[in-house]
């Protein structure tokens, strides 16, 4: 078996543009999501079949709210409601949580272990210490800078450990 496959810029756009039916722009490069940073962060656990965290993606509040609100169809007005606000609704943070789930489909791949959504800790939550440690390293990632067109920008990491 082969380790797990660090998505594509591309692949990570193309999934997101069919999730939430508009166009949305990835540039590499972005700065790593943190959690600390004001407003927070959605962190998503990814385990395998054999109960072992795999990978992780880290949205920014931004990023999690204004994705949370296209592919429900609401207003960008109530993702910049939460932005503002420095927290999530939570409508919007499960709709976020569905997208994570479907963002699973990134890191399966022929011959990979099969991975899961396991968790997602919403901003400001206490990120569990088996976790915490692997959010910043300098692990197989991609930071990537988001823009939903109509919603707005916002940060995206997605991390193979």
């Amino acid at each position: 078996m082969s380790a797990t496959p660090l998505p594509s810029a591309l692949e990570v756009r193309e999934v997101l543009q069919g999730l939430l039916g508009r166009d949305v722009e990835t540039l590499t490069g972005g700065a790593m999501v943190d959690p600390g940073a004001p407003g927070g962060a959605l962190v998503a656990e990814y385990i395998s079949d054999q109960m072992q965290l795999a990978a992780l993606i880290v949205m920014d509040l931004p990023m999690a709210a204004r994705a949370g609100a296209a592919i429900a169809l609401m207003p960008s007005t109530a993702s910049e409601a939460d932005v503002e606000a420095g927290e999530m609704s939570d409508v919007l943070l499960e709709n976020a949580g569905e997208i994570l789930n479907v963002l699973a489909s990134l890191f399966n791949a022929e011959g990979a272990p099969h991975l899961r959504l396991n968790a997602v800790h919403a901003p400001g939550a206490t990120i569990p210490a088996d976790v915490a440690p692997w959010v910043m390293a300098y692990v197989a990632r991609l930071d990537l800078e988001c823009d939903v067109s109509g919603y707005g920008p916002g940060g995206l990491s997605l991390l193979v450990i």
